[in-house]
């Protein structure tokens, strides 16, 4: 089993949150590679079995510009049958807590991909429960346990 972890991080909050699904996907015995999305090709998400991508939310509810080519570029891709799951970060002051995590979830769900768990919304820098959390959700696009709904 081969994951990605793609990301956009502005603080770290969002890349921590990466590097746990990461170590979870490890410990699954995947084959992972973690790019940030400003350095990665959406094209390349069609080499992995499984599939982790992050943004944290910026303003009133945008896509980070940094993610947005990457996000752009998924309009190309057919990933019918890969494991998914969505992470971010955010702040609850603005309108739309963490849309960011939305706004991908729909674009992934549209390119035919079985997201495995709920988004992972995480208001400033994840706490040890939510890093936990990022593990399983590693696990779970790693194919290590079944999907969550």
């Amino acid at each position: 089993m081969k994951v990605i972890v793609a990301y956009a991080s502005l603080t770290g909050n969002t890349e921590e949150m990466a590097e746990a699904i990461a170590a979870g996907a490890r410990e699954a015995g995947a084959e992972v590679v973690v790019r940030d999305a400003y350095d990665a090709e959406a094209s390349e998400l069609d080499q992995y079995d499984g599939i982790a991508v992050g943004a944290y939310t910026w303003g009133d509810g945008e896509l980070p510009d940094e993610f947005i080519d990457f996000y752009e570029a998924l309009s190309t891709l057919d990933l019918t049958g890969r494991k998914a799951v969505v992470f971010g970060s955010g702040d609850t002051s603005y309108p739309i807590f963490c849309a960011s995590v939305d706004i991908i979830e729909e674009k992934l769900k549209e390119l035919g991909v079985e997201l495995v768990a709920p988004g992972i919304k995480v208001e400033f820098d994840p706490s040890k429960d939510e890093v936990n959390q990022c593990k399983t959700a590693g696990r779970l696009v790693a194919g290590a346990v079944p999907a969550v709904s």
